[in-house]
């Protein structure tokens, strides 16, 4: 090997002037300061991101008919495993699409129809009642622009205007139907390859096969449990409110049931629409007794049950899906909130799982403060011990019963 003059650095390292000097393989080594790589970094986020809320109409759509094929796959498997031809199972999941489309529309056309022609009813009883608290406000000293304020924001037409944007933005899909019915059906049909081109990727990137596939595997699973429990939820939601006599009671449960989609708020949102119409038709007791019967059926079905499911299948903790909601909500709208965690799993699958290197914000996004494989193991370790400690207890216990008998003697019919 040709020894190097005294003017020449070795291979791999600076010379004086700080410009990287040649790696090992004869390759520059890159010379950008960290701090710099961060800042392009943050701003090519920024441009993304802004260009995501540009392009807003055309992401929320087709990511909502990606997650609808991804939820209803599994039913195209079936039908392959029993028989069915190809072309029949591609046209079953479109068939099964649709209508499940056409079902949520119609729900949304009817309680926005309902909204518009009920909600003006109570104008005059939501301005007496506003009436009565601007009394009480003056008189503990709230001054004349505060309760003109008050009175404004609370407008009939402002909480319908409110009501309406929820529920119409998902029903403002129709804007988009012609694309978002061609897109359902270009993407069940690709469907079918989903697995031979996932196994064409895992050949080369192996990691991001496993990445997608868990991404798909988690979106299924959270909608299942959601669905489930938004269904059950929003049943006994309506049930109550229509035996309490709440107006639109069919309406709040399909707002409950859609609510039930947005993490961590979503209880709230569906909350306050029935509450208000109940301080209207029967003041403040009947407006207590929903907030309770919510509470008793949402908070403890939505806030303790559910959670522990969906935990187990995204695998998101709770502060993540938390600034995951206001993140999605802010960027797309409210497609976005509904949407918000199957777009964190896909960007979690995307930058997180496909990259070894990036292990380290694994860590900070799951669920459980240690791996999934460690976490159950060292569960079941737990409930080993605890197993033993009880089997110790009940030896013990038998052992000073056999000694008890022992110290008595024979029974007293043998002597």
């Amino acid at each position: 090997m040709a020894e190097r003059g005294p003017g020449h650095p070795p291979a791999g390292h600076a010379p004086a002037g700080g410009v990287p000097g040649p790696g090992p393989g004869g390759s520059a080594s890159p010379g950008l300061p960290r701090a710099l790589v961060l800042l392009l970094g943050a701003a090519a986020g920024v441009v993304v991101i802004v260009g995501m809320q540009a392009m807003a109409w055309l992401i929320g759509p087709a990511f909502l008919a990606l997650v609808l094929v991804i939820a209803v796959s599994p039913v195209q498997r079936w039908l392959r495993r029993r028989g069915w031809p190809a072309w029949a199972t591609t046209l079953a999941v479109v068939v099964l699409v649709y209508g499940l489309l056409v079902v949520l529309a119609l729900g949304l056309t009817l309680s926005v129809a309902q909204l518009a022609t009920e909600l003006p009813q109570y104008a005059a009883r939501l301005d007496e009642l506003v009436a009565s608290g601007a009394a009480e406000l003056a008189r503990l000293g709230i001054g004349p622009e505060q309760l003109a304020a008050v009175r404004e924001s609370l407008d009939i037409g402002s909480l319908a205007g409110i009501l309406g944007s929820l529920l119409g933005s998902v029903a403002g899909l129709a804007s988009n139907l012609v694309f978002l019915l061609a897109l359902l059906l270009f993407l069940a049909v690709e469907s079918r390859g989903a697995g031979a081109r996932l196994a064409s990727i895992g050949r080369d990137r192996p990691q991001i096969e496993a990445a997608l596939g868990t991404f798909a595997w988690g979106t299924r699973r959270y909608l299942l449990v959601t669905t489930v429990f938004g269904f059950v939820v929003a049943v006994l939601d309506w049930a109550a409110l229509a035996i309490m006599g709440i107006p639109l009671a069919l309406t709040w449960g399909l707002l409950s049931f859609i609510t039930n989609y947005i993490p961590n708020v979503g209880f709230v949102i569906g909350l306050v629409p029935p509450v208000l119409l109940a301080l209207l038709t029967g003041g403040w007791p009947l407006a207590l007794a929903v907030v309770v019967v919510y509470c008793v059926l949402n908070l403890v079905v939505q806030s303790i049950i559910q959670p522990r499911f969906i935990g187990d299948a995204v695998g998101l903790s709770v502060t993540v899906t938390f600034v995951a909601l206001v993140f999605w909500a802010w960027v797309l709208g409210p497609l976005g909130a509904i949407l918000a965690i199957p777009l964190t799993l896909l960007g979690k699958a995307l930058l997180v799982d496909v990259d070894p290197r990036a292990h380290w914000a694994d860590a900070l996004l799951r669920a459980t403060p240690t791996e999934p494989e460690e976490a159950a193991a060292a569960a079941a370790e737990k409930a080993e011990r605890k197993e033993a400690r009880q089997e110790s207890r009940r030896e013990r216990r038998h052992a000073r019963n056999d000694s008890g008998v022992t110290a008595a003697g024979p029974d007293p019919i043998e002597r």
